[in-house]
């Protein structure tokens, strides 16, 4: 049974039925523009009707672009602040009448990765970043999850990273590929001094220009481009939301059958 992925972005909600024996996209994308403001009754109508549209009557894996703590939204840099101390798991399953899981984008993004694309048996120190309306990140060690990592809100210079070298900031400054190249040149050059990784994945809306600057990121561990593309946070979501329900059906006490029930 497919398993409803939902990745909520600064610009765009996306959402979708996600084979999770494969990794793969089930159904075709749902993608519905951000609302503005972006505050959770406006973001929750949209989950909900992409959820309608969609189909299914599974679990449901959400991603949101900022820290998420136990479905708790600890951050909202790019969607309202009001969506800081929102448990927003608890709220999408209030409305659809649904398990629900929460989990930071990128986190959810590098779980796919780690399972079925670039980043697959990879041991080490893995980091998966996205690059799209911010930069998120996805810290793994030996294929684990160390949450909410946050990395493109490092201090760059005289601001964080992602008002620097966003895929945003560089359409919007129409900034050459070399240009944008370089200063994220200098920025894994940062992050490397911080976690010696052993691979860099860059996933996010950037993928579909792939051609145009893996040529020029030169990082000294390896880098790849997300095989999974800007699908990888729906599928990562599921992924997360199928595994939840797994444990729970595996810690669900079992009905055994007694001799007074047999009479």
């Amino acid at each position: 049974m497919a398993t409803l992925g939902i990745d909520i972005g600064g610009s765009g909600i996306k959402g979708a039925l996600v084979d999770t024996r494969r990794g793969a996209l089930a159904t075709e994308r749902i993608r519905v523009k951000t609302p503005r403001p972006a505050k959770p009754d406006a973001i929750i109508d949209v989950i909900a009707d992409i959820a309608q549209r969609a189909g299914g009557t599974g679990v449901v894996g959400l991603t949101f672009p900022g820290v998420v703590t136990g479905g708790v939204v600890g951050t909202a840099v790019h969607l309202h602040r009001s969506w800081v101390g929102v448990n927003v798991a608890v709220a999408v399953t209030e409305r659809l009448s649904r398990a629900t899981t929460a989990i930071n984008d990128a986190d959810a993004a590098g779980v796919a990765e780690v399972a079925y694309g670039a980043a697959k048996r990879q041991r080490g120190v893995t980091i998966m970043l996205t690059f799209g309306t911010g930069v998120g990140s996805g810290l793994f060690v030996d294929g684990v999850l160390v949450p909410n990592a946050e990395l493109g809100h490092l201090r760059f210079g005289d601001a964080d990273a992602e008002s620097q070298i966003a895929d945003s900031v560089r359409e919007a400054k129409k900034m050459p590929w070399k240009k944008w190249a370089k200063q994220t040149n200098d920025y894994l050059g940062m992050v490397e001094d911080l976690f010696s990784p052993d691979l860099f994945v860059i996933g996010g809306g950037i993928v579909k220009h792939a051609d145009d600057f893996t040529s020029l990121l030169r990082p000294k561990a390896p880098l790849r481009v997300a095989t999974l593309g800007n699908q990888a946070g729906i599928v990562g979501a599921a992924i997360v939301a199928e595994r939840a329900r797994r444990r729970t059906s595996a810690s669900a006490p079992s009905k055994r059958t007694t001799p007074e029930a047999d009479r």
